[in-house]
């Protein structure tokens, strides 16, 4: 495909998706998916070589880049044109009706001299917190892109530390050798003393009443920037382009509408600390596919804001669909939270695969969050050698940071009580995992309706559910390293285990354990293969399980 043919496509957009705000979410379905506005470009092209940038790997083209962009939206729109080369570049702001369009072999590398990125008004995990500028950004846009077959690339080693445990021998012989300087058992590299003295010193990068970005001068080279950054912008497409090597969460599209994220690549080293893939968060109409992601933290996920000042936004992210896409290293493959205090709806997931996560499927929340999170929906999910679950529910997911405030913790229901209910997957395969379904809700606030069915889950243990209500499990199959139990339920009511299949000889099928579990029934299910069918403790009564049409 020619540029121009290709810029003409892009202008057309994809067929269907035009008419988003006519539905409402009362509609979406698998046979009615939420519809996304695509961004339309006029064809006119401003080299960026025209405004004297240099593909030389050594000219700061910082100026002449942005030049170009805003002579592009000054004259109505079009297409910036990165061609072919190795252009390096401090912050690049995008403008409207701008499709910044990268060539193939054309690499946008960011500057490593951190006094070209000034500290700014951001966000860190959905609180307001002083940031280096992004590599990227853009604020209160309308019709945006980048595309292309270039590559995007934030030079994130300069900004982020390190453990020694998360390196070869070599690897960290190379690090320590580059500079930068140890923490005191030398176990951690800080890319600087500021940055160490912040870490160490657990400082908070929050913009608290009466702070300015100013105030944090003296921990800037802690205050790691996002590599993407689109804020409060509507018809956002990100195509074909590779993102890398991001020095926190590599693409953040925060409070946008109608976004795009389509065969792009992102690519983050393993070690890389926040080094999240795609964190949609606050975005209304969005749709992901074709992307393939390997990186340092969870890969494609879903977020709406932290504690109260999340729930204070009161933004959901909703009507999304992701679809073939491809995960390798990450968290989690797909993940909802834990920054979720404004909720997520309506999100469709399906024909993925993970590849190595530690997670497949993920929901993680906590006390005092807020938020709630319902309609998610995921078919034909194929995952191989997950390290930990392939799917995941815990709302006891709890990690200190110095910018966490105060949270109700109490095991009352309130306005900080998360909400995880009304999910279906069906037709989802996972070869390797070290359990294959971990659910674990509050005593307080189950996770409560969830559907799964036509599965095959080859793991290590089986089932494990831990205040749970209207589960519902049909025509699973369990191939498990251990069956001592093959299901095991603690506290959790109206469970529905519906044509599951196990190994031979499996030693218990079925735990149940608690004094609140409740309602728990089997059937259309051969208990002849079972050594042991079931079995009760922790004040568990034999008349919370019936079972039915066993044969």
């Amino acid at each position: 495909m020619t540029f121009k043919t290709r810029i003409t496509a892009i202008a057309l957009a994809t067929a269907g998706f035009f008419s988003a705000e006519a539905q409402t979410t009362a509609d979406y379905s698998w046979t009615n998916l939420p519809k996304i506005q695509q961004p339309v470009f006029k064809a006119d092209t401003i080299r960026i070589t025209t405004f004297g940038a240099k593909p030389d790997g050594h000219t700061l083209n910082t100026q002449a880049i942005n030049q170009a962009i805003d002579a592009c939206s000054k004259k109505g729109g079009g297409v910036v044109l990165v061609p072919s080369g190795l252009w390096i570049t401090g912050p690049i702001v995008m403008k409207s009706n701008v499709n910044l369009y990268l060539n193939e072999a054309a690499t946008l590398l960011f500057t490593t001299d951190k006094c070209q990125y000034a500290i700014t008004e951001g966000f860190y995990e959905g609180k307001s917190a002083a940031r280096n500028q992004s590599p990227i950004s853009g604020i209160d846009l309308e019709n945006v892109a980048i595309t292309g077959k270039g590559i995007v690339d934030g030079n994130g080693d300069v900004w982020r530390a390190v453990h020694k445990s998360q390196l070869t021998e070599s690897q960290w012989k190379e690090k320590v050798a580059s500079g930068g300087v140890l923490k005191d058992d030398g176990k951690t590299w800080y890319p600087s003393d500021q940055f160490k003295k912040a870490s160490v010193e657990n400082r908070s990068m929050l913009l608290t009443a009466g702070k300015t970005p100013k105030d944090f001068e003296d921990m800037k080279d802690f205050l790691r920037p996002n590599l993407i950054v689109f804020n409060n912008c509507k018809k956002v497409l990100l195509e074909g382009v590779t993102f890398q090597n991001s020095a926190a969460w590599c693409i953040h599209p925060l409070m946008c509408q109608d976004l795009t994220l389509r065969n792009v690549r992102v690519k983050n080293p393993e070690y890389a600390h926040n080094g999240d893939g795609m964190d949609i968060e606050s975005c209304k109409n969005f749709l992901i596919e074709g992307c393939t992601l390997d990186v340092g933290d969870d890969a494609i996920c879903i977020k709406s804001g932290k504690d109260e000042e999340g729930r204070r936004r009161g933004i959901p992210t909703e009507n999304g669909v992701i679809r073939n896409n491809t995960v390798y290293n990450g968290h989690g493959g797909f993940v909802v939270g834990s920054e979720m205090s404004g909720g997520a709806r309506n999100i469709f997931v399906q024909n993925c695969t993970f590849m190595g996560t530690d997670k497949g499927l993920r929901f993680k929340s906590v006390r005092g969050r807020g938020g709630v999170v319902e309609k998610i929906f995921a078919k034909d999910i194929y995952m191989k050698d997950i390290a930990q679950e392939a799917i995941f529910f815990d709302l006891y997911y709890f990690v200190k940071f110095a910018t966490d405030g105060e949270r109700d913790m109490r095991p009352v229901v309130s306005e900080g009580t998360p909400v995880f209910r009304d999910m279906h997957f069906e037709n989802i395969v996972c070869n390797g995992a070290t359990k294959g379904v971990f659910l674990r809700g509050l005593p307080e606030m189950p996770v409560r309706n969830i559907v799964m069915e036509n599965m095959v889950l080859s793991s290590e243990t089986g089932i494990e559910l831990t205040d749970t209500d209207q589960i519902r499990f049909k025509n699973v199959q369990l191939i498990t390293k251990h069956t001592k139990p093959v299901i095991f339920i603690e506290n959790s009511s109206k469970i529905s285990l519906d044509g599951i299949q196990f190994n031979d000889k499996s030693d218990v099928l079925i735990s149940v354990n608690g004094e609140r579990s409740q309602d728990i029934q089997i059937e259309n299910t051969d208990l002849s293969r079972v050594q042991k069918i079931k079995e009760f403790s922790k004040g568990a009564l034999e008349k919370s399980l019936t079972v039915k049409n066993g044969r």
